[in-house]
């Protein structure tokens, strides 16, 4: 059943909400020092740690010559330091997509200041096939995109059909687990299971250090997809699952509790061992 007119209207609205708070978090992103963009730019060798952490779980399912040469779309790419790190990896033609006009302005310098050719599109990664008119050996999508969008189901058949015929995707996201410990670890005060609608709030900082008080548009609003969801909807869309994982690490410190590892964050040595990432790597079948 189609949504009501009234709940695409609200749904329009938090998206609306949520492109705001991205543009003004591009530029506190830009200038952080937990981007670096500066040393990023300064180093020509420099692969994001989102990206190393990404390239871990696809690499089994790429050729021997892994992303080198391969077409890649990288959905949900904020400021670009991803979306560069693969195209200093060798893939080919790339393509960043997201909500954020402003996000993409900075992406567009970045890459520029990289001597980078990549295609930039400003949509909505649950209909990326319909502003974007080819297809791709690779799409890659991690760390905090899935949780802004309402729902997977257009997300997966977009997936499915940017996707070459044995092309591949992969996604390394935090896992759904922590979306219902939002404050503190151990302390389950939210919805793990998807289906239970948007969730509001208001923050005028974000993820990086020093933020408190720079975010002006300061409402956001998030969506619980949990595992069954995501995996069930690129199962509908038609893609193979190749992996599934869970792991015990994440790529920022989302508690306190979380100390430094090769790959990121993870918990500290005698604490229950929960995951905090996921990965899926699904493919595209050629018949």
């Amino acid at each position: 059943m189609p949504p009501s007119k009234g709940h695409a209207m609200l749904e329009a609205e938090a998206i609306a909400a949520n492109r705001a708070n991205w543009d003004d978090r591009a530029d506190v992103h830009a200038r952080s020092q937990m981007y670096d963009v500066d040393a990023f730019l300064a180093d020509p060798d420099d692969i994001s740690s989102v990206v190393r952490n990404d390239l871990v779980v696809l690499a089994p399912h790429l050729p021997e010559s892994g992303i080198q040469g391969r077409s890649l779309l990288h959905l949900q790419c904020h400021i670009g330091t991803d979306t560069v790190s693969w195209a200093r990896l060798g893939a080919v033609e790339v393509h960043g997509l997201d909500l954020s006009p402003n996000s993409l302005r900075h992406a567009a310098r970045i890459a520029e200041a990289d001597g980078r050719d990549i295609t930039w599109v400003e949509g909505d990664a649950r209909f990326a096939s319909a502003v974007l008119h080819r297809r791709f050996e690779t799409i890659v999508t991690s760390t905090g995109t899935i949780v802004w969008l309402p729902e997977l189901t257009a997300w997966a058949r977009s997936i499915h059909d940017l996707l070459e015929p044995g092309g591949v995707f992969v996604i390394r996201d935090d896992h759904p687990i922590l979306g219902a410990m939002q404050l503190e670890l151990w302390e389950i005060d939210d919805d793990y299971l998807g289906g239970g609608g948007a969730r509001s709030y208001s923050d005028s900082g974000t993820y990086t250090e020093d933020s408190d008080g720079q975010i002006t548009h300061t409402t956001n609003h998030e969506w619980r997809h949990d595992l069954g969801e995501i995996v069930g909807a690129l199962l509908a869309a038609g893609l193979v699952i190749e992996a599934l994982a869970e792991l015990p690490f994440m790529d920022w410190p989302a508690y306190s509790d979380l100390v430094p590892c090769e790959q990121g964050w993870t918990l500290p040595d005698g604490m229950p061992r929960i995951p905090l990432n996921f990965a899926i790597v699904a493919r595209r079948p050629v018949h």
